[in-house]
This record gives C-alpha cells, structure tokens and sequence, in this order.
C-alpha cells in the first residue's frame, strides 16, 4: 500500500536523512466507487408529488346549489380576475380584483366563506373557477393554491361561456 523509500542513505555528520514517501492510491479510489454504486443502488428517487383534483362524474346527478353559497372566479389575462357572488352573472354584479396580499382574491374569498358560514352554520362555500383562453396557467395554479390555503373543500373548474369571456375586453 504505501512505500517507504530510503534511496541512498549517506550520512554526513548530523543530519538526519528525508526519506521520501509514496502513497498508492488505487484501493482508495476503488472504495469510492463502490462507496458511490452502493448509494446509488440503495437509495429511493423522490417520487413527483401532485395535488389531487376531483372532477365531478359527467353521468351524476345534478344538484342544486343555493347562490349564497357560491362565488365564481373568472381568470383573465395579464393577472386580472372578476368574480361575483352566486351562478347568475349581471354586467353590474361583475367585480375585479387581483392577486395581490391586501385587497385581493385573498380577501374575497374569505369575506365570503365567513358569510356562508354564519348563514349556514358550516363551511358550504362552492368556487366556480372559470378561465379564459388568454389566461396563463401559473393563475389557475394560483387560484387553484388559494383554495388550498383558504381550507375551501368544495371548488370546481368549468367552461367559460363566451357571454362571460368578454369581461376582460
């Protein structure tokens, strides 16, 4: 493994000899690589991770939603969202808003959560997202991550109507 080479030893008075050494480094380099194949082995890939979405059965049946209960999203283009209580939309129910951290989706959501909850004792809030075709998906991400936060069990994505589309223009 490692050598010791004294080469010619003469001694000239007091002086003490260097000996020069030389360390062989193949056993070492060897044990990385195995050290390096058995973890590569052992250890376990993360596996991806994604958030479920529960899409409704097309062949169930239809249920009647109270318009108290539901808030509809609408996601427009450049990070602009409209929103209205209830399914039946009217140009002047129609409100805007973004995503910002004050004053935003945020706020609404939960001002309505809170409303349906003293109303009906529980939390019954149904977010109808809708999204138009100029919309990024980084903003469905977003609405789809306020739901998560804001504890709203019950939301669903459905198609925007061209009569709702022209919102944003």
């Amino acid at each position: 493994m490692a050598e010791l080479n004294t080469g010619n030893e003469k001694s000239r008075g007091r002086r003490s000899t260097k000996k020069s050494t030389r360390v062989d480094m193949t056993p070492m380099v060897d044990l990385g690589f195995l050290l390096i194949t058995f973890f590569m082995l052992a250890t376990t890939m993360a596996k991806p991770r994604s958030m479920s979405l529960i899409m409704p059965r097309e062949d169930g049946p239809d249920m009647a939603l109270p318009a108290k209960q539901a808030l509809t999203v609408i996601l427009g283009p450049d990070n602009r969202i409209a929103w209205y209580e209830g399914m039946e939309n009217s140009p002047e129910a129609i409100h805007y808003s973004n995503f910002a951290n004050r004053k935003g989706i945020r706020d609404i959501i939960l001002q309505q959560k809170q409303s349906v909850l003293q109303a009906y004792g529980k939390n019954d809030l149904m977010v109808l997202i809708k999204a138009d075709k100029k919309a990024n998906y980084k903003n469905v991400v977003d609405i789809l991550d306020e739901m998560l936060i804001n504890k709203i069990d019950r939301y669903a994505i459905v198609d925007l109507p061209n009569e709702e589309a022209s919102y944003f223009r």
